[in-house]
């Protein structure tokens, strides 16, 4: 038994050395850290859907209300009565 210890402990010491040294194996803590960096970089470029159908929203009224302006400036305002003339 000691025969195959001393053959195989160098070989099971640096793999250990070389699982610690290179962080192979995660804390949840660390994970968690890391979870919390990632949803804050998305949170800074990308928006949710509740913030682009408001957008989306806003965009629309302001379409119609070009398109109220667009008509008025064609008509030349006969319709509604702005140039009798």
């Amino acid at each position: 038994m000691e025969k195959y210890i001393t053959k195989y402990l160098p070989i099971v010491l640096v793999s250990i050395a070389l699982i610690f040294q290179y962080n192979l194996f995660v804390t949840p803590e660390k994970l968690e850290v890391k979870h919390r960096e990632i949803l804050n970089d998305i949170s800074k470029t990308y928006t949710t859907k509740e913030q682009y159908n408001d957008l989306k929203g806003q965009l629309n009224i302001m379409q119609a209300k070009i398109d109220k302006i667009y008509d008025v400036l064609m008509d030349g305002g006969k319709r509604n009565g702005i140039n009798k003339y």
